[in-house]
C-alpha cells in the first residue's frame, strides 16, 4: 500500500512542504514548535492519517511554475528521507486564461486522482486544496467528491505583508527542519473534510464498463521527473459529467440488471452497498485467506448430527463426566472390560473392538473408561487413523461403519448415561459459539438413548443451562430434528409417534423429522401412510437421499414424503426434470462437503487420493437455481467447522464460489430453517443488519 498526497502548484511552491510536514511529522517535524501543535496532532488522529510516501503534483507549463518546480525538487533532494515526487504538467498551459487551458488542467487533475487511488492499492489518498489558481482548487474539490479521499487538506496563513521576512522568499532549506515558533504561527494546516467515492464510477454506461485508470490512462513519471501531458482525445471529465447527469437512471439500471441475472436473492441490505463493493464480492473467489472473514459472519447449520458433533477433546470431557459419576465398583468393572484394549498401546485394535462395547448393558461406562484412560495416540489411531485415507469410505471394505468410526465412543454410546448430557450440551454450545453459529438444527435419535422423551427433556434443559450465562449477542438458537432410521421398518412407526409426542410437548424445540439410513433399503409401499401422523402435526420433513445413490431415492423423498429439504441430494444433476421440480418447489439441499468426500468421494484439487473422483456438484446445482446451503453433518467425525465446510466447498469448486455466493448460501440456511414465518423473519432481519454492518466495516472502498 502507498500513501499519496496529491496537490496542485502555482507560483508558490512552499504549499507542498507545508502540507507534507503536517501529514508526515515523523518524517518532517515541520510544526514541532507550532503554538497549536496539540490541535494539529488531534486532527491527524481524528482522520487516522498515515505518513505520506509519495507527492504527486499537477501543474501548468508557465514560467512561474517552472521556478516553483525547481525549488520543490531541490527541497525534496535536501530531505534525509524524501518522499517520491511525481510531476505532471498540462501541455501548452500557462495562466489558465482560456476555456481550453482550464479544461486541460481539470482533466489532468481528475485523471491523477483516479490513478492515485488505483496506484495506492488500499493506501490513503489525500488531496490538497492549496496551491495554484482557484480554478485548480475547485477542480481538486470536484475530484474529491467523485473519487473520494482520506482527507481534503488546506493551508491558511497571514497576509503576505504580515508574514515573517524569513517566509516571504523562503529557500528550500527552510522547510527541511522544524520551523521556528514565529514562522509556525503564520501557517495553519487544516483538514476540511473527508469524501466518499461515488457509486457512479462502478456502473456500466454505454460502452464504458466502469471508470478505471486503464480506460483513462495517465503516464507515471519517474521519481523527481516531470511529464508533459497533452490534451487527450477521450475526456474523463466528460464521462464523469455524463454519469452525474444520469446518476439515478444508472443506479436503477445497475440494480435491475443485478436482480434480473441472479438466481438466488442475497441479504436484502447488501443491495444498499456500493456497486464497487458488490462487484468485489461477486468477482472474488472464496479462499483460505477469507477464513477470519467467514468466521465472523453469523451462520446457520441445518444438518448437524448430535452423535457426531464432538471432537476428541470434547469426547474426553464428556467421558470424564460419566466416569466421575461412577462408583468404585463400576469403574473397576469398566476398566477390566477394556483392559485388553488399553494394554495394546503400540498397534491398532481389532476392527470389531467397538462391538463388545456397544453390545454391553453399561456401554457408557466402557466408553468413558477408554476416553479417560486411553492415550491420545491410542484414541486417534483407532478412531481416525484406522480409516485413513478418509475418502469414499462407503465403497471400501468396511463400508459406512468406517466413516462412523470416529464417533463410536460418543453419540448413543455416551448419551445412554444421564451423567453425559449436561457436559455434552456444554461442549455443543461452546463449539457453536466459537464457530459463530447463530442458528443450529441438531438432529439425533433419542430413542437410542433410552427413553426418548426423558432424554429430550434432559437435553433441552441442559442446553438452556449451558446458554444461560452467555450474552444475548453470542447465544446460538438451537432446535432439534428427530431421526427415523429407514433400515428399521418395524421401528419407523414408533419413532414417528415419538416425534409427534415430542412436537406437542416442546413445540418450539422439536422442529422436524429426518429419514436417514442406507438408501439402498427399499421404502415400504405404505410409507406415506406411515408418515401421516407427522403430517397431521405439520412436522417439516428432511430426508437423507442422493448421497451416492441414484436419483430415484430423491424423487421418492420429494413425492412420497413431501420433503421440505434433502440431506445431500448429490445425484440430483442426473435427473434434470427433478432438479427443475426442486427449484420450482423451493426444496433446499443440505450439502456437507467434507462428509461427502469421506462417504462418497469427490475430487479435491491438491489431494491425490481424490483425483479419480468426479467434480463436486455444488456449483452446478447452485447455478441451476436450486436452493442449497452448506452444513457440517458430523463436525467431530470429519474434524471440521461450518467455516471449514465453506472453504472446502470453495476448494472443490475451482474458484467458482465467490464471496457473494457464500453470503447467499449462508442466507439460504436461515431461509430454509424449520421455523415459523415470524421467527424466521426475525432472524433474517437481525442478521441482515449485522452482515451489512460487518461488510461495511470490513471492506473500505471509499479511500
Amino acid at each position: 500500500m502507498t500513501n499519496i498526497l496529491l496537490c496542485t502548484l502555482g507560483a508558490s511552491w512552499a504549499v507542498a512542504p507545508e502540507i507534507y510536514g503536517f501529514t508526515s511529522p515523523g518524517k518532517l517535524p515541520l510544526y514541532r514548535h507550532h503554538p497549536n501543535k496539540p490541535e494539529l496532532d488531534k486532527l491527524l488522529a481524528e482522520y487516522d492519517l498515515e505518513e505520506v510516501d509519495e507527492i504527486w503534483v499537477c501543474t501548468t507549463q508557465g514560467e512561474a511554475t517552472q521556478k516553483s518546480l525547481a525549488s520543490l525538487v531541490q527541497w525534496a533532494d535536501l530531505l534525509p528521507k524524501p518522499p517520491i515526487l511525481r510531476i505532471w504538467m498540462a501541455e501548452a498551459t500557462n495562466e489558465l486564461t482560456t476555456q481550453h487551458e482550464c479544461r486541460h488542467i481539470r482533466e489532468l487533475i481528475v485523471r491523477a486522482v483516479l490513478a492515485a487511488h488505483e496506484y495506492a492499492q488500499g493506501g490513503q489518498v489525500t488531496l490538497s486544496l492549496a496551491g495554484g489558481r482557484k480554478t485548480m482548487s475547485a477542480d481538486m474539490q470536484w475530484a474529491a467528491t467523485v473519487f473520494g479521499c482520506s482527507a481534503l487538506l488546506h493551508v491558511i496563513g497571514a497576509e503576505f505583508k504580515q508574514m515573517p521576512e524569513s517566509l516571504k522568499n523562503a529557500a528550500p532549506e527552510l522547510f527541511t527542519k522544524p520551523l521556528i515558533a514565529d514562522n509556525c504561527a503564520a501557517i495553519m494546516p487544516l483538514i476540511t473534510g473527508q469524501t466518499q467515492r461515488s457509486d457512479l464510477l462502478d456502473i456500466r454506461m454505454d460502452d464504458c464498463e466502469a471508470v478505471t485508470a486503464q480506460a483513462f490512462p495517465l503516464p507515471l513519471p519517474e521519481t523527481g521527473q516531470s511529464v508533459v501531458w497533452p490534451a487527450p482525445d477521450k475526456w474523463l471529465e466528460q464521462e464523469l459529467k455524463n454519469r452525474e447527469k444520469t446518476g439515478s437512471r444508472l443506479l436503477g439500471n445497475y440494480f435491475f440488471d443485478l436482480s434480473r441475472h441472479e438466481k438466488h436473492e442475497n441479504w436484502r441490505s447488501l443491495y444498499r452497498l456500493s456497486p464497487r463493493l458488490i462487484n468485489h464480492l461477486r468477482q472474488t473467489p472464496l479462499g483460505p485467506e477469507h477464513k477470519n472473514w467467514l468466521e465472523r459472519l453469523p451462520k446457520a447449520d441445518l444438518h448437524r448430527h448430535l452423535g457426531g458433533c464432538l471432537n476428541l477433546e470434547d469426547q474426553r470431557q464428556v467421558g470424564l463426566s460419566v466416569w466421575q459419576a461412577l462408583s468404585k465398583q463400576e469403574k473397576a468393572k469398566a476398566l477390566a472390560a477394556v483392559k485388553t484394549l488399553l494394554d495394546e498401546s503400540d498397534r491398532h485394535w481389532d476392527w470389531n473392538w467397538i462391538d463388545s462395547i456397544k453390545n454391553c448393558d453399561n456401554k457408557a461406562h466402557l466408553s468413558a473408561a477408554l476416553l479417560v484412560e486411553a492415550s491420545d495416540a491410542q484414541l486417534h489411531n483407532n478412531l481416525w487413523q484406522a480409516t485413513e485415507p478418509r475418502v469414499a469410505l462407503k465403497h471400501g471394505e468396511r463400508g459406512f461403519s468406517a466413516y462412523e468410526r470416529p464417533g463410536d465412543l460418543s453419540g448413543s454410546t455416551l448419551l445412554s448415561s444421564p451423567a453425559a448430557i449436561p457436559s455434552y450440551a456444554e461442549c455443543i454450545v461452546r463449539q457453536c459459539v466459537v464457530e459463530r453459529l447463530a442458528y443450529v438444527e441438531l438432529r439425533g435419535s433419542p430413542q437410542k438413548y433410552g427413553d426418548g422423551l426423558v432424554f429430550l427433556e434432559s437435553f433441552y434443559q441442559a442446553l438452556q443451562q449451558a446458554l444461560a450465562s452467555l450474552p444475548a449477542r453470542l447465544k446460538p438458537e438451537f432446535r432439534f430434528i428427530i431421526i427415523a432410521d429407514r433400515r428399521k421398518n418395524e421401528q419407523l412407526q414408533q419413532t414417528i409417534a415419538l416425534a409427534v409426542q415430542a412436537k406437542r410437548r416442546w413445540p418450539d424445540f422439536i422442529v422436524g423429522l429426518d429419514l436417514a439410513g442406507d438408501e439402498s433399503e427399499l421404502l415400504p409401499d405404505n410409507i406415506g401412510e406411515v408418515f401421516l401422523p407427522a403430517f397431521e402435526v405439520c412436522l417439516p420433513i428432511t430426508i437423507h437421499a442422493g448421497e451416492g445413490e441414484e436419483a430415484g431415492a430423491i424423487w421418492k423423498a420429494a413425492y412420497l414424503l413431501h420433503a421440505d429439504r434433502i440431506g445431500h441430494g448429490l445425484t440430483l444433476n442426473d435427473h434434470p426434470e427433478l432438479a427443475e421440480r426442486f427449484r420450482n418447489r423451493d426444496i433446499c439441499l443440505e450439502l456437507c462437503p467434507t462428509s461427502n468426500i469421506e462417504v462418497v468421494g469427490f475430487r479435491v484439487p491438491g489431494n491425490p487420493a481424490t483425483e479419480q473422483f468426479s467434480e463436486y456438484p455444488l456449483m452446478s446445482l447452485w447455478d441451476k437455481g436450486l436452493p442449497l446451503t452448506v452444513c457440517t453433518d458430523n463436525p467431530g467425525i470429519s474434524r471440521t467447522t461450518l467455516t471449514g465446510e465453506y472453504l472446502m466447498a470453495a476448494a472443490m469448486s475451482d474458484g467458482k464460489l465467490t464471496l457473494w455466493d457464500a453470503l447467499a448460501m449462508i442466507k439460504q440456511g436461515f431461509v430454509h430453517a424449520f421455523l415459523p414465518g415470524g421467527e424466521k423473519e426475525r432472524l433474517l432481519k437481525r442478521f441482515d443488519a449485522d452482515i451489512y454492518r460487518y461488510l461495511s466495516e470490513t471492506f473500505d472502498f471509499n479511500s
